[in-house]
């Protein structure tokens, strides 16, 4: 697997561009011309939507909600709902070819979340895989502390010959993440207890986004040969410049 591993911001001032990289390295890897990839970065302050939001009445109001409290507006590739990510989280985004990619869905997400779940507990926070009731994005293979507040959302996406699985940890500014959350979800009427709502910071205090880097990549290091650079980067900014537009919210 090769590592991009880059705590600096990814594509700052341009919201889409994100999720346009990451389908780009997505369909890359289904057609053979990228290898697995795991990317770690540091995302800029941006709100990203759902296609389950998009098609919501409230969509355009959650959208200028989410502009009001300072943050940009984009689609993402893949998950539930709205979720947030700030300069204070950090983001990975896993892809892997596959050419039965279906198959393993459950399996790509049970992994992740338990490596996520034992990077944070190498760091001393207990971290334990699972949905807290009334956690924004909810889903089962999230990661929370003490059964209390989520600290780490996951999607996937599955195309033909390649799977994406991506996420965000909550590394500090959990305050943040539920000051945006709140009128973007009032907007969706989509229910939530912002309470569940965590950082690793408030867990453990500050911590940089390179120790909790570092051990995601020591326990996958653990489970998969990782081999540092190797990945064109230029090629794939190319590749996703046709994209961007896809993913951008007017």
């Amino acid at each position: 697997m090769r590592l991009v591993h880059r705590i600096a911001l990814g594509f700052p001032g341009r919201p889409a561009f994100d999720t346009a990289f990451s389908r780009a390295l997505l369909d890359l890897a289904a057609s053979g011309d990228a290898p697995e990839t795991l990317r770690v970065y540091r995302p800029d302050d941006v709100v990203a939507f759902s296609g389950v939001d998009a098609a919501s009445e409230g969509f355009a109001a959650a959208a200028a909600a989410a502009r009001a409290a300072g943050f940009e507006a984009a689609l993402r590739l893949a998950g539930g709902r709205a979720a947030v990510f700030h300069r204070d989280t950090l983001a990975f985004a896993w892809t892997i070819p596959a050419p039965d990619a279906r198959d393993g869905i459950h399996a790509r997400f049970a992994e992740v979340a338990a490596v996520v779940a034992a990077a944070l507990r190498r760091l001393g926070v207990d971290a334990r895989v699972g949905e807290v009731r009334g956690e924004y994005c909810p889903g089962e293979h999230s990661v929370n502390a003490r059964g209390a507040r989520k600290l780490m959302g996951v999607g996937q996406r599955v195309i033909r010959g390649a799977a994406h699985v991506g996420g965000v940890v909550v590394v500090d500014g959990a305050a943040r993440v539920r000051d945006a959350l709140e009128p973007v979800y009032a907007a969706l009427d989509f229910a939530w207890r912002p309470e569940t709502t965590g950082s690793v910071a408030d867990e453990i205090g500050s911590t940089p986004l390179d120790a909790v880097a570092d051990a995601i990549v020591a326990e996958l290091g653990a489970r998969h040969a990782l081999e540092p650079g190797g990945v064109d980067v230029g090629s794939i900014v190319t590749s996703a410049e046709p994209l961007e537009s896809r993913f951008a919210i007017a």
